[in-house]
Order: structure tokens, then sequence, then C-alpha cells
């Protein structure tokens, strides 16, 4: 029995029930840490948000001066914000406060002020520290060799395992399921492809295509399944064009979100059930049960701006831009919202006025929506707003958390999150970051607490819940010492209150993975090296540095086996140059943690998981993961890597399985019996292991 068996503690020996577990928590009827776990309130708090709730929901009379703008349906709404965030008092207020925002932001050439904004696309790398662009590809020579120093040892938090949802996708969270271009019931498999979705039969020794439906007005459509409904979300097609040519002195606004929901009741013949539009581009999507929530940005309004040309002067630009802002008019704020039924081909006011909070001018200007919908009903939504920027969201089975980024002191630098997915995220005019907490209930949202770090937060794998304590991880900004920080907060009234903190993580590197678990954070910074901290946060109010490891190269995803071991997938150092690598790291003691085995992919090489995490597969029983590989030469050559974990060793057998865009779609699906369907760009097959 050799050592990585003997410690492999974590594995039942049949299949986990994994799925009618989750079904129950979700229902109140389980406990778990991440579902029933919600800060203590006083009886006085808790008789408010009850009376509030008691109160039913409002409905606006439709008059301009009220919610809603002059002529638009009166729309339902609950009480969405019991906190500090101050709702607008009506339409006129609302307006005037964009206006007010917008003056300073645009100038002779539009929005911009007249200065140039850039975009991270994925190929330029923007220091937060020193503001400049960094190498695009780190030098792998220099820094420290492998070395470790345990700082304390004893009884120590331990991580656990990660699987995929029940629809195969590997998400953050097991009770948050996440849109994909691929879902399978363990029945059906539905895939879109071009445009269309396919769906599977996957109980037979090979799967069989059943039928294949056109997807009308949706691009790069992602999907969740619920029952025997399929919504497809994706950028509407058949929105008005947005102008290309202004992002050099503005910025490209936000594409517009398109829903559509497929009846596979017959899925040999799937049917469009509902076509829903929104005029605002998407910037996450996730699932609890049958209820789908999004969360979108409006961007700035497409106004008719000028700039200087011919005997037209600067200053007459500037006038004139800075007047169509004066003039404008509350529906060029707010998004509107297309059904199958809307009577208006434009569609109504998505959000009331008075569901439109107003957050502090430190975000950046923006119109966010958070809109929940059944997965059977997506024309029938609960819609609130916050007339600011938020970019980042994070969703555990109970609550969303909206996050800023800070900005890197003007505000202006545009930056990409989740692989430059959704909206680009302009930052604030500071160096904090900014936190919005709602409670979730079925389809609503309702906001119960407003914080505020220092320091800049990178994405939403740096954010977790745990036992009502949210937990955040943030880099450097001017606000900040030059390292990475671990802060806790815990709800006080309507307040996250910093609860504890660790600093001096990373110093001069960047947060490249983070992973949490119940009572462990796992983080990995780097610049020239891959220090991998591990963090006791037993305490959340006291959090400890257990142990470092440093190792070359880093790792940009992290994947838990259980409570002795540990993959990470990244890059690294390879014989004439850099490329992909995945690695085996021991945790049990988690002040001791070691890399046991490493595999690296040659030059040129990426490893995608560390780009999209849905591209990497964990299979518990079988001990293997797969994950997608690509390779640079002439053209892209997609890859799976299959990875057997035996003896403390990694086995790896490489597939070449795609070519150019169609790497991107390349997923690997379990089934509930322990078969795996592999999916490419042209079919969905069951995959050898």
């Amino acid at each position: 029995m050799t050592d990585l068996e003997n410690l492999w503690d974590d594995y039942p020996t049949g299949k986990a029930p994994t799925g009618a577990i989750l079904a129950a928590a979700t229902k109140g009827q389980q406990s778990h840490r991440r579902l029933v776990a919600r800060p203590l309130m006083t009886a006085a708090a808790v008789t408010g948000l009850a009376g509030a709730f008691l109160t039913g929901t409002l409905v606006n009379d439709g008059s301009g001066g009220g919610g809603n703008p002059p002529g638009a349906e009166a729309l339902p709404s609950h009480v969405a914000f019991q906190a500090d965030l101050e709702p607008a008092k009506n339409c006129d207020d609302l307006l005037q406060t964009y206006i007010d925002r917008a003056l300073d932001l645009v100038g002779p050439y539009g929005w911009g002020g007249g200065l140039p904004i850039y975009y991270g696309d994925g190929r330029e790398l923007i220091d937060p520290v020193t503001d400049q662009l960094s190498d695009a590809v780190p030098n792998p020579t220099g820094g420290m060799s492998n070395s470790y120093k345990s700082l304390e040892r004893g009884a120590t938090p331990q991580s656990s395992r990660q699987e995929s949802s029940e629809t195969g996708t590997n998400v953050q969270e097991m009770a948050v399921d996440e849109p994909d271009t691929a879902k399978t019931d363990g029945k059906i498999l539905a895939l879109v492809r071009d445009d269309a979705l396919f769906v599977y039969d996957v109980t037979g020794s090979s799967t069989k295509k059943l039928g294949r439906i056109a997807l009308p007005g949706i691009e790069d459509a992602e999907i969740l399944l619920s029952g025997d409904t399929v919504v497809a979300i994706g950028a509407d097609d058949d929105a008005e064009a947005r102008p290309s040519d202004k992002h050099v002195y503005g910025y490209t606004q936000p594409t517009g979100t398109r829903v559509l929901t497929i009846s596979l009741a017959d899925p040999a013949t799937p049917k469009i059930a509902h076509d829903v539009t929104y005029d605002a581009g998407l910037s996450s999507a996730r699932q609890h049960d049958s209820t789908i929530r999004m969360v979108l940005s409006s961007g700035l309004p497409d106004l008719d701006f000028v700039e200087p040309r011919g005997k037209r002067s600067d200053n007459e630009a500037l006038k004139h831009n800075r007047t169509l802002v004066e003039d404008s008019k509350i529906e060029d704020w707010l998004p509107t919202i297309t059904t199958d039924d809307s009577a208006d081909a434009k569609g109504q006011q998505l959000l009331d006025c008075t569901n439109v909070a107003i957050p502090s001018d430190d975000l950046a200007l923006d119109t966010t929506s958070v809109v929940g919908f059944d997965a059977a009903s997506p024309d029938k939504v609960d819609a609130i707003g916050l007339a600011g920027q938020t970019g980042i969201a994070y969703e555990s089975a109970d609550h969303l958390y909206l996050a800023t980024s800070a900005g890197w002191g003007n505000g202006l630098l545009d930056r990409c999150v989740e692989g430059c997915m959704g909206s680009p995220i302009r930052g604030t005019t500071s160096g904090s970051s900014y936190l919005f907490d709602f409670e979730l209930d079925g389809k609503q949202a309702t906001h119960v607490a407003s914080g505020e770090v220092e320091g800049a937060i990178r994405d939403r794998w740096s954010i977790d819940e745990a036992d009502g304590v949210l937990r955040v991880a943030v880099g450097a900004t001017e606000e900040t010492g030059n390292f990475n920080s671990i802060v806790t907060f815990q709800r006080d009234g309507d307040e996250l209150v910093e609860h504890g903190r660790l600093d001096n993580l990373g110093r001069n590197e960047e947060i490249k993975a983070m992973r949490w678990f119940d009572d462990l954070a796992i983080m990995v910074t780097f610049r020239q090296v891959d220090p991998l901290y591990a963090i006791d946060l037993t305490n959340p109010a006291a959090p400890r540095l257990l142990g470092k490891l440093k190792i070359p190269g880093f790792s940009s995803y992290l994947h838990p086996l259980g409570p002795n071991r540990m993959i990470g997938v990244g890059e690294g150092p390879v014989k004439n140059g850099w490329g992909a690598q995945i690695g085996l790291f021991n945790v049990r003691d988690v002040t001791n943690v070691r890399r046991m085995d490493v595999h690296n992919y040659g030059t040129d090489t990426v490893a995608r998981a560390g780009l999209d995490p849905r591209a990497f597969t964990w299979l518990p029983d079988q001990r293997t993961a797969i994950t997608v590989l690509e390779k640079h030469t002439s053209r892209r050559v997609g890859y799976v890597s299959v990875v057997k974990v035996k003896d403390g060793k990694l086995h790896n057998r490489l597939r070449q399985v795609e070519y150019g865009d169609d790497v991107d779609d390349v997923r690997a699906l379990p089934m509930p019996d322990g078969r795996v369907v592999l999916v490419t760009g042209e079919d969905a097959q069951f995959f050898e292991l």
C-alpha cells in the first residue's frame, strides 16, 4: 500500500449522494456551512426585516415624479434596500445624479474627458503598483530555488474535496451552478455550437444525437439546465451596433444580453419557449435550483457626441457634448427589457427609479442591474439597480456580493476580469474596493450591508463566505503596502466591518490564484517564483500564516482533491522557454505543504484552466484529472491531458482533439455512472480514460 493510498481517506466506498444532499440543503432540510450560515441579527433587526417584507410588494403609480419614467408601465418591487444604500427618491432625482457625475467624464471627443482609456484585453498586464505595463511573459530564471519554511506545527485546518456541479460544470461553489457551453443531467446532454443547441441521449453505450434547434439572435451563448428547460444566455446579436471607433477616446458600450429558454419536454424536438432581451451587458449569471440570477452592466449612454474636426474647435466640441449630457433623459441611463409579448418593440424600463440606489461617487459611473427569474418564466423578473459600476459578482447559496476593484489613481484605466468576459471594469477613483452584500430569497435580492477595504480585489475567486464571515483577498494599491492581504468581515447592522486581517503576503508579487475552505485559505502569488501560502482561518478575527512553499512558476488554478492532496494548474519554466505545468501538492499538513510531483507540457503551451476553470474536471472515483491544453504554433492546437494520480505521482496522457477557436469549448463532463463525455467543436462522445 503506497503512502498516497494510505492517506486517501476522503473517498467514500460508494458514490456520494451529492445531488440529494444539496437539494435537501437548499430547501432548509439539511445544514451546510454555506447554505444556512447567516450573521446573527438582533431581535430588533429581525423585526424590522420581517416588517419590511410583510408590507408586501410595492407598485408605483408610474407618474413622472414617481418611480417610473413618464408613460412607463408600473413595475412591482420589493423593499430592495434595507441598509446604507439610499434609493433614488424619484426619476428626476436619479437623472440629476447621473448628469452631475457624467459632466466630469465628457470631453471634446466624448466619454473619457478627451483622454485615452486603455483596455486590458489579455495582451497587456498593468502593474497595479507602478501603473506601468509589465512584461507579458515573466522571466523564468532567477529568484529562489525550491525551498520551504515551516512556521508552526500541530493540529491544522484542512482542505476539502471539490466536485463538479450536478450538470457537469466545474464551479466555484458546489451549491451554485454556472453557465457553460455544455450541460448534462445524466440522461440528456445539451451543448451549444455555431448558434444552435444540440441535444444528445447519453443513457446508452454510445451517445446518440436526438435533436437540434437554431438559437436566433444570440451570440456566444452559454447554457444552464433546469429540469427539462435549457436557459441560453449570450450577447444580443440583433442589438444596434455599438460605435467601435469611440473606444480610443471614450469606451465601447457593453453589448446587449439575450435570454432564450428552450423546452426539452421532447428532446428530439426542442422548442423555444421564451425570448427576452436586455440592452445591458452580462457581467455574471448563476443558478440556484430553478432560480437564475444575472448581473448586468449598462455602461454609459451612447449619445451623439461630436469631435473636433474642420472648423469645429475643441471648446466647441466640448460645449456640444456637455449639452448632450445635460439634456439626456432617464431612458438614456436605465436599461430596458423586451419580452415575447412586449407591446413596444423597444421594450419597457427594467428598473423602477426608486429601486435604483445611489452609491458613493468613488464608484465608476454605470448602471448595475441585479435580475432574478425562474428558469421557466424568464419574462417575469425581479430587478433592482445600482447607479455605479461593480464588475465583480460572487454568489454563495444565499448571498450575492457585488464588489468593485480599486483603480490606480485616475479611475479611467480599464482591466478585464473573469477571463475578459463581460463588461470591462473601470475601477474606482481611490485605492479602496467596495463591497455590497445582498441576501437572496428566490428571485429577489435585498441589500443588507456595505463595506470597504483598502486594496484591489482581483476577481470573484478572491471572495468567499463561510459561517457568516466574508473573506476577501486584496492586492496592493496606493493606499496599501506593496503586499497582499487576507481580510475578514462580519455584519454589524448594515455595515461589513473588518473582523481580522493578515498582511505581508507575497510582497512585490501579484495574486495568481485563491482557494477557500471552511477554515483554510490557499493563496498563490507570483513574480519570479511561486509562493504558495497556507492561511488558518479557524479564528476569522486573527488569520494566521501556517506555512509557505516557493517553487518556480505559478499556479493560476487550484483544485482540492480532499484533505491530503491538491492539484495546481499554471505555468512554469521549461526547457528553452516557458509553458504550462500541472503539480500535485501534499496539503495534509498545511504547515508543511510539499509539491510531490510536477509535469511540464513544453514551450508555448497554455493550460486553459488558468483562464477558465470549466476546462478542468476532477474524477474522484478514478483519481483522475482531465484538463484542456493548447499549444501555439502556426495555429492553435487543443489537447486533453488525462492525469492519473497514483503512488504520489502524476501520470499524463495527451490526446489532440481540436483546432482554432473550438479549443475554448472543449469540455469533459462527468456522468453520474462514472463515465465521461468529451465535448469538442464537432461532437460529444464517451471518452475512454
